[in-house]
């Protein structure tokens, strides 16, 4: 039975009273234990989690991982979303299996071992029917089910770009299993060399003569099942003399005739997490680094022993990413993480915002009052986001609950105790605020306990790493889109004055302007971004944020962008808006802006 058929089959079975209580989430210890037993899988598969996140985030979805039995483990996301995903208990400690909860993404992903999308109504339970979820199963090197990743949220946020995500980052967290836990010896392959070292090539494991693991893209080459690869020897595929393959570059010759490029290293202790070894000479097999592990590391440890972190950086250098991973490592990962945009909240709604108020504290509250942020926060983290922006009449209050870790809603309400770590963010000069009178010193002391201090996109030194994988995740992959040698050194070597925003931008215009398919070189680019490459390399001593003498500003990219859609589309605006991925109103206030400059009435 096919999907299509499968699925009509469950809303013609489903009652129409149908009535079901979602179960509350397993015990924290009994959620810790299992989290421990899939440690492998949460170690690879967070810098996934963590660059979903700012899809996720930007529209109003979440992100989540589950085993392979269902169970959610990690879910991060929207903010806004996340409270509603709770209610119908889309949350860690849940089963969301097809046997627990029906037809659903993940449960449904992991029994049909195929990455799919479950829209509205075709949930199974009737109080998920507002629910879009994709997910796409995680495999291991021996075809075993490892979890499933799944992005979800209201059902007009989810769609196939949602899909072609998730289905490229269960491909990437099983490329790093896979080297985790190598033994013996490792081929790589791929029919264009340049993919070698990537999360796109072929895997296939040796040991002891026999091949014990492969991955789906040499199943793919092969054109082979696990079932009909695995345990054989080595020799069937790479001739009597294939240990002679190592450190090697050579020719392979697939069934049929055809030629593919391939590597052979040998791998350390098996199940072992190392780091692996990875061409140097071609810029698509750059390793895949995470140049901020090192700070994480240090954060996690003295987060766990209830010290305050202060996340410092530019703007747009990925703070709050940056905490939302601190959060997922740390002892409180299994309770909220509960974030608070000091900027954007006006100075007459941030205090019953933190604090929460009483019912009839003020004129327009809620009739049943609101707990506030710092109480919903119990049991997980608190990040205050740009906390240099908190007005100072209030910082006095802060660092009461803070010390004392009791809270009291506007209005004279009973005092509740809380229990949450801290973390806070910020771009400004917390010292010099200080010596400007406008951040109280005893709050500055309190809150940052550890510093840590985010470079610049143009200082980290996994850019070339972390551009490839934004430009699938920008809407590459989906896509089918080929990010060329030359745009990628054209796009590691700018200076990027906006930072990861600005870059995220970027990739989407890049992304949006390309057809299904292309080959995107550095000729597609924006023309401030080639003349960077091929500009003098700065000086060491220059600042990191300077921008270059030709950059233009963002605002100039997304102008461009726009206009070479409505070219495309013969200026009709719904066709552009769609090829853009944008609403049509952003495209009305761009020519709007353009009749202002130009004149035209």
């Amino acid at each position: 039975m096919d999907r299509a058929a499968h699925l009509a089959l469950v809303a013609a079975l489903r009652p129409v009273d149908h009535q079901y209580i979602d179960p509350e989430p397993m015990a924290l210890a009994l959620l810790r234990e299992r989290r421990e037993q899939a440690v492998r899988l949460l170690n690879c598969a967070q810098p996934e989690l963590d660059g979903l996140a700012e899809h996720a985030i930007g529209n109003g979805c979440v992100v989540i991982l589950s085993d392979a039995s269902g169970l959610i483990l990690e879910e991060i996301g929207s903010p806004d979303f996340l409270p509603k995903a709770q209610r119908i208990a889309l949350q860690p400690g849940v089963q969301w299996s097809e046997n627990h909860r029906g037809t659903n993404a993940i449960g449904t992903a992991l029994a049909e071992r195929e990455a799919l999308m479950v829209l509205g109504g075709e949930h199974y339970l009737a109080q998920n029917g507002a629910l879009g979820c994709a997910a796409a199963p995680i495999f291991t090197g021996r075809g075993e089910l490892a979890g499933a990743l799944d992005i979800s949220g209201e059902t007009v946020r989810v769609n196939t770009h949602a899909l072609g995500l998730v289905r490229m980052a269960a491909q990437q967290v099983e490329h790093r299993m896979m080297l985790a836990e190598a033994g013996g010896h490792v081929l790589r392959f791929h029919a264009r060399p340049a993919l070698i070292g990537t999360a796109r090539e072929g895997l296939m494991v040796i040991e002891g003569g026999r091949i014990v693991a492969a991955n789906r893209v040499a199943l793919e080459l092969f054109g082979r099942s696990w079932d009909s690869l695995l345990d054989l020897e080595a020799k069937a595929f790479l001739g009597a003399n294939w240990p002679r393959m190592e450190h090697r570059r050579s020719l392979l010759t697939l069934p049929g005739g055809r030629q593919i490029a391939t590597v052979m290293e040998r791998s350390g202790t098996p199940g072992a997490s190392r780091p692996t070894a990875r061409r140097t000479d071609t810029p698509a097999a750059q390793p895949e680094a995470d140049d901020l592990a090192p700070l994480l590391d240090k954060a996690v440890r003295v987060l766990n022993e209830g010290v305050p972190v202060l996340v410092n950086g530019e703007t747009g250098s990925g703070k709050e990413v940056f905490s939302r991973r601190l959060h997922a490592a740390s002892r409180r990962a299994a309770g909220p993480f509960v974030a608070v945009d000091c900027a954007s909240l006006p100075e007459t709604l941030i205090e019953s915002e933190l604090f929460g108020y009483d019912e009839g504290a003020f004129t327009g509250a809620r009739r049943k009052g609101m707990a506030g942020r710092i109480r919903e926060a119990h049991g997980g983290v608190l990040f205050l986001d740009e906390i240099a922006e908190i007005p100072l009449a209030l910082q006095t209050r802060l660092l009461r609950v803070l010390e004392e870790r009791v809270v009291t809603p506007l209005g004279g309400g009973q005092g509740v105790a809380v229990d949450f770590d801290l973390v806070c963010a910020t771009h400004g000069d917390l010292p010099a605020l200080v010596q400007a009178g406008r951040f109280r010193a005893d709050l500055m002391y309190r809150v940052a306990g550890f510093t840590v201090t985010l470079p610049p996109l143009s200082r980290r030194a996994d850019r070339r790493a972390l551009i490839a994988r934004l430009f699938l995740e920008s809407g590459g992959a989906a896509r089918h889109l080929r990010l060329e040698d030359d745009a990628l050194d054209a796009l590691a070597a700018y200076r990027w004055p906006g930072n990861l925003r600005e870059l995220r931008s970027t990739l989407r215009a890049v992304v949006a302007l390309a057809d299904t398919g292309d080959s995107v070189t550095a000729a597609a680019l924006p023309a401030h971004l080639r003349d960077a490459h091929t500009a003098p390399p700065p000086q060491d001593d220059a600042p990191a944020h300077a921008p270059t003498p030709h950059a233009e500003p963002l605002t100039a990219i997304t102008r461009h962008a726009i206009d070479e859609a409505l070219k495309a589309s013969e200026h009709d605006v719904a066709k552009a808006a769609r090829r853009l991925g944008v609403h049509r109103s952003t495209v009305y206030r761009h020519l709007a802006r353009q009749r202002g400059t130009t004149g035209t009435p």
